[in-house]
């Protein structure tokens, strides 16, 4: 009884805040959609087409943050189920920004570590060590969870020190094809035979490291990771590390 109540009266920790992906992009198809709306509002010349550009503009702003607050979480939950994790794993998330994915992975980690490695660039909204870790810690599994600052294409860590890599939307943004296929080296690397690479990236790059690696198999992730249109959809590569 008494410790229930003591857990009862601690203040309760404030919930993880993964932010939002590419920020401006969503702001501005927001207030385009609005400009061509009121547009509309002003005058009967070509009011139709006004009222038709402001619909898919805000419209796309809509599915864009749909994906970024919400779609891509649920995805990256149902992945991470997916691979069937033991629990007792070293997991490394390549671009981790504030820990989405790294602190899905530490919640199936009991007795594991998830380790994240990001350059802290600004394509995520208070993107930033401090953050990742508040949110680790708001999730409650800090203990399971380091952070690094280091380049994914030349990655801090021994051959073979991770039972599986993943990535968010992260890879593509190495600005060089050589760099993405250094990150994607890099990532077999630290892999220990057997283990998995899990990689969501946009089709046209997700098929070009399989072709890189000639291996994995690739599955389009659906709308829950759609950045505004379908044609803007996120690809997941999956590969196993021969034994």
């Amino acid at each position: 009884m008494l410790k229930d109540l003591n857990a009862s009266s601690r203040p309760a920790l404030p919930r993880p805040q993964y932010g939002v992906d590419a920020p401006g992009i969503p702001a501005v198809l927001g207030a385009a959609g609005i400009l061509c709306g009121v547009a509309a509002a002003q005058s009967r010349r070509g009011r139709v087409a006004n009222i038709a550009a402001g619909t898919l503009l805000v419209a796309k702003a809509g599915v864009f943050l749909h994906t970024t607050l919400r779609g891509k979480r649920r995805i990256w939950e149902r992945e991470l189920d997916r691979a069937g994790l033991r629990g007792d794993e070293r997991l490394l998330d390549l671009g981790c920004g504030r820990g989405m994915v790294l602190i899905a992975a530490a919640r199936r980690l009991p007795n594991g570590r998830a380790v994240g490695a990001d350059l802290w660039t600004k394509d995520q909204s208070g993107n930033g060590p401090a953050a990742t870790r508040a949110n680790a810690e708001a999730a409650e599994v800090q203990g399971r969870v380091e952070v690094h600052t280091a380049d994914m294409t030349e990655l801090p860590f021994p051959d073979a020190s991770f039972d599986v890599v993943t990535s968010a939307m992260a890879i593509h943004n190495v600005p060089s094809s050589e760099g993405r296929y250094r990150a994607v080296d890099e990532a077999m690397r630290v892999l220990r035979p057997g283990g998995q690479l899990i990689v969501a990236d946009p089709w046209p790059m997700a098929r070009k490291y399989a072709a890189h690696l000639g291996r994995g198999t690739l599955r389009p992730l659906g709308p829950g990771y759609w950045y505004g249109a379908p044609w803007l959809g996120v690809t997941l590569l999956h590969v196993v590390k021969d034994d």
